[in-house]
């Protein structure tokens, strides 16, 4: 495990002045993005993991090893005063799982599961509730190998007796080969995981031949259905590609067991809400809701009640990364809607209510396909009502005239009612009509920069990830410099800053051996995070950024926040110019539509100019050391500086 003295002690020095009172049991991918989520607070906190051996750079967090039995588990709850407990565990740590319900139950501490997210079972699969459930006369003659873990060979061994040759892939570790050895698995009988894969690695198949007297591809694969993040798509994938069996071994079910946890979550969002609602005190703000996420619950329990009668308080919201989230509802005559949380989040629509009416439309005549091919529409139709605004200029998601909804919120909304409608077709051809509206919305938008957008008649319902994070400046400029401080303890000799998630998802392939910490978001705060690196002295900076805010930091704007600044047209035009560029922006809106209305024969040039103008700002905030700047279109093509 990777974990640096310097913040080793930092984690320790901060114990005694306060008590972590967040114990997390890790050790997976999932446990990996826990300790993430709590690093934002900037509070101390635990991580366990049973070998102490998992890559993971922590900042507050203070890392312990070794299993810990329920007795020794709830020692350590009551001297370091633990009040919450975040089992990240892997999902088929059964044993693990009862004893931390256990312990907690007696020191009435909640426990908050972290899930995996787990894909619809393939019916091509072979699926298993037990290893005692293979049909091994299927097998007979043939080779499996079997990638369910070292301690799973003594619930295997059976099958060698009915004429299977089974094959056991482990990790490359002394313990665990010895572990194999003791129940009876000979080394003619093992191959590995490379032990960087902690066992989740996609690569199942490949180099399972150098082992032994191992066949090129082996007939079957036993599988555990471990999720998203444990690589189960891809190894099946691998698997149906090389023509093997596959037989799955389905995950424990958590509804199954007695004694249920306090919250369980399968995503960041919801682990962080989580502990928002559990320890409020832990995080210093807390996070929100977009009115995108507020519309998609609103709509999900009117299309429920439209359907089955059902009134819940809450309903679970597919988020755009995967994830879901539990989200509080109501009920009015013929609508159902969501008050707007904006957390701590300062934002004029915090409390407003946002309403959904759901209705199914019949396509009479022609085949459902038919009719949605012909009038350009989709299953699910999404309409603005009262109070939502409407684009009245070109260069948003849709085109002038259509309702404010970004397209974000709407392939969210799509996406929950798909889920939910499907089922209810019974051969019918149907069109789901889903209105969003919002009472006093138009009243709500004078306060917003809507108007000067060109969005008139209401407010917008937008969000991108489906979550507000809260940060006041000064906790967000905090945040920034403990991300490069770590970014520096990681060692990496370079620092990419950008703008978000969307940027860095487009730079991060140009630098793929970069670790994951040399990747830092700035938000609007370009200014302030290059001063934060000069500080820090580190010598080589990559700034992604993408055009709205670049023609912002063209002009010397070092803060690019819209309620700080806004496109200045005037300095636009003179950098088209000097591209030599001659074109009217009068009626554009938003800086990305300059990619479609400049000769694509001149796009070059005008990056450069504006890479330019940004490096005459920029350049002498970095004065020990050396700024790329990368501009980045709405398509990902990343613009270098000649």
């Amino acid at each position: 495990m990777f974990f640096t003295s310097f913040f080793r002690n930092f984690a320790i020095k901060m114990c005694e002045v306060t008590n972590a009172m967040i114990l997390v049991f890790g050790g997976t991918t999932e446990g990996r993005k826990a300790a993430e989520v709590l690093e934002e607070s900037g509070s101390p906190y635990f991580y366990s993991t049973k070998t102490g051996v998992q890559e993971l750079t922590l900042h507050h967090g203070q890392c312990i090893g070794g299993a810990l039995d329920i007795e020794a588990m709830r020692l350590f709850c009551v001297e370091h005063d633990i009040r919450l407990i975040v089992d990240a565990a892997h999902p088929f740590a059964c044993q693990l799982h009862e004893t931390v319900i256990g312990m907690a139950e007696s020191l009435a501490i909640p426990v908050v599961r972290y899930e995996r997210i787990y894909p619809p079972r393939d019916p091509d699969i072979t699926w298993i509730d037990d290893y005692s459930h293979i049909k091994a006369t299927d097998l007979h003659g043939l080779t499996l190998l079997a990638t369910t873990g070292v301690q799973s060979i003594s619930k295997l061994k059976w099958l060698e007796a009915e004429g299977v040759k089974v094959i056991y892939r482990i990790l490359n570790r002394e313990s665990s080969i010895q572990l194999a050895h003791q129940q009876g698995a000979s080394d003619e009988q093992l191959c590995f995981y490379d032990l960087t894969d902690h066992g989740d690695s996609p690569r199942v198949i490949h180099d399972a031949s150098h082992t032994g007297d191992i066949p090129h591809v082996p007939d079957a694969i036993l599988l555990k259905e471990s999720g998203l993040s444990g690589g189960f798509v891809e190894k099946v994938a691998e698997a149906k590609a090389k023509g093997m069996r596959i037989i799955a071994l389905k995950r424990p079910e958590i509804a199954q067991r007695n004694r249920p946890y306090c919250a369980i979550c399968n995503g960041p969002y919801g682990l962080r809400r989580a502990v928002e609602k559990l320890l409020p005190d832990f995080f210093p703000l807390h996070s929100g809701l977009t009115t995108g996420t507020c519309a998609t619950a609103a709509a999900i329990a009117a299309t429920r009640r439209l359907l089955t009668g059902e009134t819940p308080k809450e309903v679970p919201v597919l988020l755009p990364d995967g994830e879901t989230i539990a989200v509080a509802v109501g009920y009015g005559d013929g609508y159902a809607y969501c008050i707007k949380e904006a957390g701590d989040d300062p934002d004029v629509t915090d409390g407003i209510e946002i309403r959904a009416t759901v209705a199914a439309e019949d396509l009479h005549g022609q085949t459902r396909e038919q009719e949605l091919r012909e009038t350009s529409c989709e299953s699910v139709a999404i309409e603005g009502g009262e109070g939502v605004g409407r684009f009245t200029l070109p260069g948003f998601d849709f085109p002038p005239g259509e309702a404010a909804i970004n397209k974000a919120p709407r392939e969210m909304i799509r996406n929950n009612l798909e889920r939910l409608t499907n089922p209810f077709h019974s051969g019918r051809n149907r069109r789901w009509v889903c209105t969003i509206s919002v009472p006093n919305g138009s009243e709500i938008a004078k306060r917003t920069f809507n108007p000067r957008l060109g969005i008139e008649g209401g407010i917008s319902i937008i969000g991108v990830s489906g979550i507000v994070k809260p940060f006041s400046e000064e906790a967000f400029i905090n945040s920034i410099r403990k991300c490069m401080e770590v970014a520096k303890a990681s060692g990496s000799e370079r620092v990419v800053i950008n703008s978000g998630g969307k940027s860095e998802r487009f730079v991060k392939a140009l630098y793929p051996d970069l670790p994951r910490q040399a990747f830092v978001e700035y938000g609007n705060y370009v200014g302030k995070t290059l001063r934060i690196a000069h500080e820090l002295n580190i010598r080589k900076v990559t700034l992604g950024v993408m055009l709205g805010k670049a023609v912002k930091l063209a002009a010397g704007n070092l803060d690019t926040h819209s309620r700080k600044t806004v496109m200045d047209k005037a300095f636009v035009l003179q950098m088209l110019e000097e591209s030599g560029i001659s074109i009217d922006i009068n009626n554009i809106t938003l800086a990305r539509e300059l990619w479609e209305k400049a000769p694509s024969d001149h796009l070059q040039d005008f990056a450069q100019t504006v890479i330019r103008h940004c490096h005459e700002h920029c350049d002498p905030l970095l004065s020990n050391g050396a700024l790329t700047i990368l501009l980045i279109d709405d398509n990902g093509k990343i613009y270098e500086e000649v």
